[in-house]
């Protein structure tokens, strides 16, 4: 074998390696490696300075491999492939290093220790590297169209972007309308036009194009294949109404429907019958008939020949080459007795006001009663001391500020009493806080481990604090509406990011590979997410990842052909028994059972496996191999190590 020259290069990462090792003693270590012709340490690695003196290194000194020392691969792993790349070197000959996540920062209390470990993982990368193959991207054929999952407004504004790139879109709504959450706001904090107007606006777009497909009512229930090539079944519940109908014929259905039941629309205030529209500008305009709930009494059938109860459910299948995820988010339900939720009549979460407000005019009027005063009580479901839910939702403060103002000037007699443990209206939103303020809103706040209280006393609600701005005096309040202040919470129905494996973050919301390099990727090659599925997020931030995610999903598919990575694994078909342990063990449905002369064996489905090596220690006949990781180049490394 040719004997390796290698290039090392050790980062600083600007202190994040270099405060806790000493990356000059790392540097000495290795450049008396027979194998290294050049070790340099660098301040950052990544930036195009040190990327274009890599490149003139290599081709200087005809290097014939690389190893960089700095973070995780999971950020510039493909940074320095690229780099080994421009200098006409195979980009899979290159090795990485991480000493800052497996060295300083994990070591960051012992300098010494930090050290002599990362010299051994720079060692041990030498080895892999004086081993390393030239290797070739496997080529795999894109679907040039993309499935999204939610039409929300994220989903249909990722819709309209796609659909000006030319891509062919299937836009799949679970629910019989789109619009999601945002349909259901009359005013917004941050525009004039209402969630609805802005529903309808992107709703009238969608249906001009052409390339376009909207599923409504529809669910994905099956998924099959990998990126460029996702299979999947779809799930469409049918409405009971045919397309051709008379206005006039579904009004008289709905008024003489005999079945009413709690509107999840207007948050259970209100009821609504079995044959329903959310609102009279519904899109699609179409009613649906709620089939679990409808006694089949035949009433709406006698006044409107649209009612067609022999409709049938459909399972389509369709091949994308990319799937958006825009699945949205659940509003926080209060625990049972929660600052008085379910057992006072007069407690009603921020989702359930802003629906009373935008509906009443004149006076506020609540169970009957006349509301004058009104205490909000911030964080509820979210910066939980005792609970999952221990992150800010970030826009419950500006949303409650704007509903207090949007109600003062509607209802002037009210008193908006705020009880928060301090606030957080970013940007312009903070003008909202400066209005609420004028309009004599009082604001009281209290520490985490003292939050306020609410006692019902006869027909009174009391709410208490002890108020930090007053020095800690307890002031009380006697409400007639409490509103809690509800955060942004995970879908609970989460059948479809289970379906896809889509990975979570620790507060249960969709997790993105990195919040600012790869903001809208997951680790599921050709999945990527947009809008509040990944996290809490106001209408702007939802349309600003949509936009994102649909250019990234656009990217992986435009050029009708993808590359994959040809670090996978690899089946001796010779050796292979087919005892079934490798399949089990496969995280990625990579491995098939085939038939081969004759004989059951494994065979790798290339485009689908990640070469994460979780089937080689599981096979007993030693019949499994992983590119990139060969025995030999392990066994260099362990070598190294010990």
């Amino acid at each position: 074998m040719k004997k390796k020259k290698i290039g090392v290069y050790i980062c600083h990462c600007g202190g994040n390696i270099s405060d806790y090792v000493d990356v000059e003693k790392v540097r000495q270590a290795v450049e008396g490696e027979d194998i290294v012709f050049l070790a340099k340490t660098t301040m950052f690695a990544c930036s195009d300075a040190n990327q274009r003196e890599m490149v003139n290194d290599i081709e200087a000194n005809g290097l014939t491999s690389v190893v960089v020392a700095s973070c995780s691969p999971k950020l510039h792993l493909l940074t320095f492939r690229n780099v080994s790349q421009r200098a006409n070197l195979n980009k899979y000959t290159y090795v990485h290093a991480n000493i800052r996540e497996q060295a300083s920062w994990a070591h960051s209390d012992n300098k010494i220790g930090a050290t002599e470990k990362a010299i051994h993982l720079v060692k041990a990368a030498i080895a892999k590297a004086n081993y390393a193959e030239a290797l070739e991207s496997n080529k795999v054929k894109a679907q040039k169209s993309v499935a999204i999952i939610g039409a929300g407004v994220a989903g249909m504004k990722a819709a309209i972007s796609l659909s000006n790139k030319d891509c062919e879109v299937i836009l799949i709504e679970k629910e019989p309308f789109v619009g999601g959450r945002v349909a259901q706001w009359n005013s917004l904090s941050t525009t004039t036009e209402t969630g609805k107007e802005i529903v309808k606006r992107l709703y009238d777009d969608l249906i001009t194009r052409d390339n376009i497909t909207i599923c409504t009512n529809s669910e994905v229930i099956s998924n099959k294949g990998s990126v460029g090539n996702f299979t999947l079944k779809i799930k469409t519940t049918p409405r009971y109404i045919r397309q051709s109908f008379h206005p006039e014929d579904l009004t008289r259905a709905i008024e003489v429907c005999p079945v009413s039941v709690p509107d999840e629309f207007n948050f259970r205030l209100t009821q609504r019958k079995a044959i329903y529209k959310n609102y009279p500008g519904e899109y699609p305009q179409t009613p649906v008939i709620d089939i679990k709930n409808c006694t089949r009494c035949g009433a709406c059938e006698k006044v409107c020949p649209a009612v067609d109860f022999n409709e049938k459910e459909e399972i389509t299948e369709i091949t994308v080459g990319s799937v958006l995820m825009a699945t949205g988010f659940d509003p926080y339900t209060p625990g049972y007795g929660e600052f008085g939720y379910a057992t006072s009549e007069n407690v009603i979460t921020l989702p359930q006001f802003k629906r009373l407000i935008d509906e009443q005019s004149g006076t506020l009027v609540y169970k009957g009663k006349v509301i004058k005063n009104i205490a909000y009580i911030y964080c509820v479901g979210s910066r939980q001391t005792k609970g999952d839910n221990t992150y800010c939702s970030r826009n419950c403060c500006t949303s409650t500020i704007h509903a207090a103002v949007t109600a003062k000037s509607k209802f002037p007699d009210i008193n908006n009493f705020h009880f928060n443990r301090g606030l957080r209206t970013y940007g312009k939103q903070e003008i909202l806080y400066a209005d609420s303020l004028r309009s004599g809103d009082i604001y009281l706040q209290s520490y985490e481990d003292g939050l306020p209280t609410v006692t019902i006393e006869g027909n009174k609600t009391i709410v208490k604090i002890n108020d930090i701005l007053t020095n800690g005096k307890e002031i009380e309040v006697e409400a007639d509406l409490v509103v809690l202040v509800t955060g942004m919470v995970p879908r609970a129905d989460n059948k479809v990011g289970t379906l896809f494996k889509l990975p979570k973050g620790r507060d249960k919301f969709y997790n993105e590979i990195h919040m600012k390099l790869r903001p809208v990727e997951t680790v599921i090659d050709g999945v990527t997410i947009a809008g509040a599925c990944q996290g809490p997020k106001n209408i702007a931030e939802s349309v600003n990842s949509a936009l994102s995610a649909a250019t990234k999903s656009y990217s992986i598919i435009s050029k009708g052909e993808l590359e994959s990575e040809p670090l996978v694994a690899i089946i001796d078909q010779d050796k292979c028994t087919w005892c079934g342990a490798c399949e089990k063990a496969c995280p990625f449905d990579a491995i098939l059972k085939v038939e081969d002369k004759g004989k059951i064996v494994a065979e790798i489905n290339n485009s689908v496996c990640k070469g994460c090596g979780m089937c080689a220690p599981v096979c007993e006949p030693d019949a499994i191999n992983v590119t990139a990781c060969s025995s030999t180049e392990i066994m260099s490394m362990i070598d190294t190590l010990v």
